[in-house]
Order: C-alpha cells, then sequence, then structure tokens
C-alpha cells in the first residue's frame, strides 16, 4: 500500500511513518511532504500517487483542506491533528477518519481497519457517501459561555459578548466588548477547539478574535493586516501574514 504523509512537523511526521510501517509492515511511505504548495505541486504529478493519504490539518502556510480543494483525489484521506473541531469540513473532502494527536497506535490501526472495510465494501457513490457521512456527522457542540474566577467566585462571560482572547506574559485573558479583562486557567488551544470556529479566527498565537469585533481590515507591514476595532484596547490586532488568505476567507463565510 503506498502512503503519503502531509505533516510539517519532522519530529511528528518521522513517528507516524514509525507507527505506520508498524502497524502495517506491507506500507510504502512515498514521501512525506511539509506544505500546501509543496502538496499541490506533487499531487498535481499522475506518477506515484498514493492509496492512502494521512494528513495534518493545520499546516504553517494554512489548513490542508486548501490542498484538496486545489487537486482531486480519488483515494481517501486519514486526518491527523491536535484539534476536533474540523470533523466536519474533513467530511467535505475525502476523510475517512479523524486522529487526535499525540498520534498512538491503537488510533491508527482503527484508521487502518476502516480503510479496508470501506475498500471490501465499496459500493455504488451515493452509498460511499452516507457511509462517510455517517462516520463524520458529529452534532456541534460548542461552548456559549465561559467560566472565569472573580475574586472568590467564578461568573460564566457569554462567548457572544466576548471580543477576544489574548496571551498576555504567559496568561490567557477574555477580553469583552464592554472592555473588561478576565484571566482564563486554560490553554488558547482548548478554548480555540471549544469555541465555534464561525464565531472566532485564530490571527495569530496570541489572539483568537470574534467576527463581531471587526470594523476594519487594513493593509500592515510584510503583507500583513491589521484589524481595526470599536474597542479600548492598547494592543495591534495582526493577522499573521500565513493566515492572511485563510482569514478573508473566514471572513465572507457565513
Amino acid at each position: 500500500m503506498n502512503i503519503l504523509i502531509i505533516e510539517d512537523e519532522p519530529h511528528t511526521a518521522q513517528i507516524l511513518s514509525e507507527i505506520i510501517v508498524q502497524v502495517r509492515p506491507d506500507s510504502i511511505i512515498l514521501d512525506t511532504l511539509e506544505s500546501i504548495e509543496q502538496s499541490v505541486k506533487y499531487l498535481s504529478n499522475d506518477k506515484n500517487l498514493p492509496d492512502l493519504i494521512f494528513s495534518d490539518i493545520q499546516l504553517a502556510d494554512g489548513l490542508s483542506f486548501e490542498i484538496f480543494s486545489k487537486v482531486q483525489l480519488k483515494c481517501p484521506i486519514i486526518f491527523c491533528t491536535a484539534f476536533d473541531q474540523y470533523t466536519l469540513q474533513a467530511f467535505k473532502t475525502n476523510g475517512i477518519e479523524y486522529v487526535l494527536k499525540p498520534v498512538k497506535e491503537e488510533d491508527v490501526e482503527i484508521a487502518f481497519t476502516k480503510y479496508e472495510t470501506l475498500k471490501e465494501s465499496l459500493k455504488p457513490d451515493t452509498e460511499i457517501v452516507n457511509l462517510l457521512k455517517n462516520t463524520f456527522q458529529q452534532k456541534e457542540n460548542y461552548k456559549s459561555s465561559i467560566l472565569v474566577h472573580v475574586k472568590e467566585s467564578f461568573i460564566p462571560i457569554e462567548v457572544s459578548k466576548i471580543a477576544f482572547f489574548i496571551v498576555d506574559t504567559e496568561v490567557l485573558y477574555i477580553h469583552t466588548f464592554d472592555n473588561q479583562r478576565y484571566p482564563v486557567f486554560k490553554s488558547m488551544s482548548e478554548i480555540e477547539a471549544s469555541i465555534a470556529p464561525s464565531l472566532f479566527f485564530r490571527i495569530n498565537r496570541q489572539v483568537l478574535l470574534s467576527k463581531k469585533a471587526i470594523k476594519k481590515i487594513q493593509p500592515y507591514f510584510n503583507r500583513k493586516v491589521v484589524i481595526k476595532t470599536d474597542l479600548k484596547i492598547k494592543e495591534q490586532l495582526i493577522v499573521s501574514r500565513l493566515k492572511v488568505t485563510e482569514f478573508m476567507n473566514w471572513i465572507e463565510q457565513s
């Protein structure tokens, strides 16, 4: 079985490669690719096309879904990621399984078993779609409120009242539309995974921004953009260069 790995973290790619060969010794790792650009170029060539792809979702130059929107593939994809909010998007591609990082041998075994089951039971296109839909169709269950610790109590802050989350001196804070700040004793990754991605976007490592807070988008240095709001803040809300295209597409989505 010819397998292609798309993963921008060399250490993770190496571990995944070793697990694949251990779980399915007859597997051949065709290549390991690190970016959208590299993957599109590789998959646009009809030679050495894989039977199966293991792909990270968040690559250095964007989400891997962009690869599969540019290249038409017949082979299935097993997505490997640290976040679970992309399941529905994964279904819209050739995704058949969703493995959360850190990747474990038992999860890869389950993914291979699913792939082999689907391969054995190939049915007309409409039935395949229904089978994949059953695999990935999950009810969205995002938080509507975040608990924050104030003095001796916990109080809920409605997500709709949050303008952005920001990491400042290694502490994560909520900044509300009425310009209040509260510390949140969770990681940015935990918060990002629990908030509807249609409402908030990670514009850089420090900031997860609400769409409602955006009033203007202006060009900035080095092909970045800066967000203008009505908030009373000292920080500049700058979208990192690698995220600008994805951010602009997100703005136009409902």
